[in-house]
């Protein structure tokens, strides 16, 4: 037994009382094992395994944690230090963050290895080298003195894994490791991890709200909500045969490539509060099927098959596969049918590069989008999908008139953006918002929800006074807010909520064109399923236009009409729905479509699944 962590409780004294993140949980994880945690924002996921390698500053700890047969829970600083690192490696799910701006990325790796091992430099930096090609950095002898902010969000995160798993360390915990990532780099690392854990017998605890990922490499998967563990068994029996109602919930909410475009059932409510000590079940505000018991006690595991377990009161015959309900196709007309309501036409962005020499004389021009020509009609939705790197985000915001074309034109309801004066760029803002990817970054955090919704009817002058305040709270109500926490900050809200109040401020101008760039990838499944099922729904009732951008296959494959394919800045494919997912002529769209991690193919038994040899 590499872990193994008895009644581990972690709590945090905070202004408002005693916040209780994590009750009593247990579970083990053997050598070369892969353990995958999956559960909603708030769950108790993510600070369980940092208490555990004392990463969670104020937190009061009780229980056990034996690694390798030491109490990490006992240890003091500088013995936790000595096995950070070395014997545990750590992914965070924010690269940007988890680097240091400030340091070269290979640098980074180099300390990381230094602390704990003496080599010369030369053979340091060889050894960098050859981490970063490991993990798929292009041309790493050259990326290696590049900083942070000169990556890519999934090349920072490959640095991050590169680090991680730099000196071969026994255990990996990855938190949600491949949220910002694409399919097919998700597939290679994904592919990378299984490759070290043949090769070093390395155990891995995956902490990940993708259901598909947990599908393709976990051995068992534990379900956590409110803090506790509500289900554990095999990946096929938690994932084929869940018992729990939560289990199921979050099966239901994931999109499912090939599926017919409906509406996503999504888990009703919130999390629970952690500051009220609740005896029952926590999730039974949330269940339809609650029993009394539930709401007196925290109901017993009950045994449902061979590893299988679940706390909860239902009969063992609840667990069955989880039948999605199939409606009829509720997709618009086809787009072509459509007035035109913005188009692109042979549009060219390039950056200049990394300046040369110590001088800093001369540099690389950096092609972010060549030549792309994209019609968007008016009611419809347009998914862009690609790589990092591809340029979609760079032509999202080229779109929006935030960066300067190279050559091109962009038209809006045919006005050429780029010809248009101060006067006529601010009344387009009018017509065309974007929603961005980071909830929490796109937001003030100084200032109040209310104000944040309310700036584009101030800036462009169309509610003042008491007008203003009922125009933003009618907002908030159409998206899914609480209109009485119009006074709240953004940090009071969890990052779907944030998300959404993202979405009333870009709608509060009335648009005609929405650019949403990854607006759920960093959302759990259940609240994904809430904002894609919002996002139709404004659709429908204000005859909105999209264009949305992600890197989830199953998403675009949801909300859109029609489907543009970008790889190193060119679109290679173009076509509806239909013709994109079910017939894909260019071998990059189906090597995406291949690499798209899916909950029911990655379940289908294979002779070559080294879980089945583990087994």
């Amino acid at each position: 037994m590499l872990l193994s962590v008895e009644d581990l409780d972690v709590s945090f004294d905070t202004g408002d009382g005693r916040l209780h993140a994590v009750r009593g949980i247990s579970f083990d994880l053997d050598e070369g094992e892969t353990l995958g945690v999956v559960g909603e924002s708030g769950s108790g996921k993510s600070v369980s395994t940092q208490a555990m390698v004392g990463l969670s500053s104020g937190a009061i700890v009780e229980g056990r944690a034996l690694f390798q047969g030491r109490d990490l829970l006992t240890m003091n600083d500088e013995d936790l230090r000595s096995v950070r690192g070395r014997d545990i490696g750590m992914v965070f799910q924010d690269p940007l963050s988890s680097l240091h701006p400030q340091f070269r990325v290979g640098a980074q790796i180099a300390e990381a290895i230094s602390v704990h091992e003496k080599t010369s430099p030369k053979l340091l930096r060889s050894r960098v080298i050859d981490v970063l090609a490991e993990v798929g950095i292009p041309n790493p002898d050259k990326r290696v003195d590049d900083y942070p902010h000169q990556f890519s969000g999934g090349m920072r995160q490959r640095v991050m894994i590169g680090l991680a798993l730099a000196l071969r360390p026994a255990l990996l915990i990855a938190d949600e490791p491949t949220t910002a990532l694409d399919v097919t780099v998700q597939a290679q690392l994904l592919d990378l991890m299984n490759r070290l854990q043949r090769e070093h017998g390395t155990a891995i605890l995956m902490i990940t709200h993708d259901l598909g990922v947990v599908a393709q490499v976990a051995d068992r998967v534990l379900t956590m909500y409110g803090g506790r563990i509500v289900e554990r068994g095999s990946h096929r029996e938690v994932l084929t045969r869940p018992h729990h109602p939560y289990t199921r919930g979050l099966l239901a909410s994931v999109p499912r490539v090939g599926s017919q475009r409906t509406v996503l059932q999504s888990i009703p409510g919130n999390p629970p509060s952690l500051l009220i000590e609740q005896p029952g079940c926590p999730f039974a505000s949330r269940c339809a099927l609650v029993h009394d018991e539930c709401l007196t006690r925290f109901p017993a595991e009950q045994h449902i098959a061979l590893g299988h377990g679940s706390a909860c009161v239902l009969p063992v015959s609840h667990a069955t596969p989880v039948v999605l309900p199939v409606l009829p196709d509720a997709a618009p007309s086809a787009s072509t049918e459509r007035e035109l309501l913005a188009r692109i036409e042979d549009v060219r962005i390039h950056f200049p590069g990394a300046r040369k020499g110590v001088l800093g004389l001369g540099s690389d021009t950096v092609v972010a989008v060549d030549g792309v020509s994209l019609d968007i009609r008016r009611g419809g939705t347009l998914g862009i999908v690609g790589e990092s790197g591809s340029g979609k985000s760079t032509l999202a915001r080229a779109l929006t008139g935030l960066i300067p074309l190279t050559s091109g034109r962009v038209e809006f309801e045919g006005r050429d953006i780029s010809t248009l004066g101060r006067t006529a760029k601010h009344e387009l803002r009018r017509d065309v918002q974007m929603v961005f990817q980071d909830p929490y970054g796109s937001l003030n955090q100084q200032r109040r929800v209310g104000s944040i919704i309310a700036d584009p009817l101030v800036i462009h002058g169309i509610e003042q006074g008491k007008g203003l305040r009922a125009r933003v709270q009618e907002l908030m109500e159409l998206v899914g807010l609480n209109p009485e926490h119009y006074n709240r900050f953004p940090a009071e809200f969890s990052g779907g909520q944030r998300q959404r109040i993202g979405i009333a401020r870009a709608l509060a101008l009335n648009p005609k064109l929405v650019v949403c760039d990854e607006p759920v990838s960093a959302l759990d499944v259940s609240i994904q399923a809430q904002i894609l099922n919002l996002l139709s729904a404004l659709q429908r009732e204000l005859g909105l236009t999209y264009v949305f951008i992600a890197h989830d296959l199953a998403v675009v494959e949801h909300i859109a009409d029609t489907v543009a394919v970008m790889r190193r800045g060119v679109i290679v494919e173009h076509g509806s729905v239909e013709q994109i997912y079910r017939a894909p002529e260019h071998e990059y769209t189906r090597s995406l479509l291949a690499a798209a991690p899916h909950v029911d193919t990655a379940l289908a038994p294979r002779a070559d699944d080294p879980r089945e040899a583990r087994r």
